[in-house]
């Protein structure tokens, strides 16, 4: 789950992570109260104004500016909130924008030695370990660092089973070329943003940029959290900072049924019970010479209503032109499958688009039976290469 700056700051300050400090706001007056706020406690002259989507690259959409009073923050805020910000990560849909981030200036105007780095924990599934990746190269993206300047990326590998250990950090202070008070600051930072990370579960934290200031504090500017959604009932908290408004609502409604969905950019909807058979289905459909449209697993509990869910969300997208549903009946029965194929025909109405259903395993002849009988327009598969040949004549 992908959560806002505002609240990935919020996660790092539980865990006394020194950020750039802010509030959010959702309107121009809020906007206002805010900058007054920070300029009361910090004498704040300047104001970074941001805006709140899911994605990366806001500066560069114009969803970062700056303003020099609480009046001006206001009039940005009022012109940034309802923009829809494009940026490198939306597409060229883009993302409204419904809440700023009102953040004090931190770059200290008139002063010098100030240093930008990056830094992020992540989770390497080829290592079995966790990682720091960080680089002298802050405040730009990461990719562009790899391929322009490798040898400014950094990494520490570290085992689940013993954690972050002190050389580790140290190493890390090392790397990025620190001393003096910034070298002792940097220290507690890391172990402070590896504490954030594990309390959390998190699966990726990333801080672009990491600051240096002129006085030799570390803080994190930016934050970008993602959320592990399979540990959020251990966080209740933390679900609660879910922004549906962010979220494809097709993925939202499909979550609503207890559905795996994710929207992808083909033409051939597909239903299947597992993941493995899922990205089978998907090669299977590819290899077919069509694109996948989705991936959608109805799981092992799936009944009439779920399948009838399913084929709801999946007629939402206008660009599929055949509908693949490939079941193996383990623990869902086929004759379930079937019957919700059936009902979401009497329901949705006539479905313009072919449906190829391989229907085997638990109550597969029964499933067969009903589909048969049933006088509806679907075609029938026994085999991969059967369905394969299908779904290639439906698109031709």
């Amino acid at each position: 789950m992908n959560i806002h700056e505002y609240q990935g700051k919020s996660i790092l300050q539980v865990h006394d992570v020194p950020v750039q400090e802010g509030f959010i706001a959702e309107n121009a007056d809020h906007a206002k109260l805010v900058a007054e706020e920070l300029q009361k406690r910090f004498g704040t002259e300047i104001f970074v104004i941001k805006a709140q989507i899911h994605a990366g690259g806001r500066g560069k959409g114009g969803g970062v500016k700056i303003a020099r009073s609480p009046v001006e923050a206001a009039e940005v805020a009022a012109r940034m909130i309802g923009m829809t910000l494009v940026t490198p990560q939306t597409g060229p849909a883009g993302k409204l924008v419904n809440k700023v981030l009102i953040a004090r200036d931190v770059y200290y105007k008139g002063e010098s030695d100030i240093r930008e780095f990056y830094m992020s924990i992540l989770l390497d599934r080829k290592r079995s370990a966790y990682v720091i990746m960080y680089s002298t190269e802050g405040g730009m993206d990461i990719e562009e660092v790899a391929v322009k300047k490798p040898e400014a990326i950094f990494t520490e590998v570290i085992d689940p089973a013993i954690g972050l250990l002190d050389f580790q950090i140290r190493t890390i202070a090392f790397n990025l070329g620190l001393q003096g008070k910034a070298f002792k600051e940097m220290l507690p930072f890391v172990r402070r943003l590896w504490n954030a990370y594990v309390a959390s579960d998190a699966s990726l934290i990333e801080i672009n940029p990491l600051l240096k200031t002129s006085d030799d504090r570390i803080l994190a500017v930016d934050c970008k959290v993602t959320l592990d959604d399979n540990s959020l009932f251990r966080h209740p908290e933390l679900a609660a900072m879910r922004d549906l408004s962010e979220e494809d609502p097709t993925e939202v409604e499909a979550t609503d049924h207890s559905l795996n969905y994710v929207k992808l950019d083909g033409d051939v909807g597909c239903m299947v019970n597992g993941a493995g058979l899922a990205m089978a289905t998907m090669d299977l459909i590819q290899l077919s010479g069509g694109k996948p449209a989705n991936f959608l697993d109805v799981g092992g509990g799936a009944n009439a209503k779920t399948v009838e869910a399913g084929f709801r969300i999946i007629l939402k997208d206008p660009n599929v032109r055949a509908i693949l549903v490939n079941i193996f009946g383990g623990i869902v029965r086929c004759d379930r499958v079937a019957s919700g194929i059936i009902e979401a025909y009497k329901t949705i109405g006539d479905i313009k688009v072919p449906v190829i259903v391989r229907l085997q395993g638990t109550n597969a002849i029964e499933a067969k039976d009903l589909i048969d009988n049933s006088g509806l327009k679907v075609i029938a598969a026994t085999t991969f290469t059967d369905a394969a040949e299908k779904v290639r004549m439906a698109l031709s």
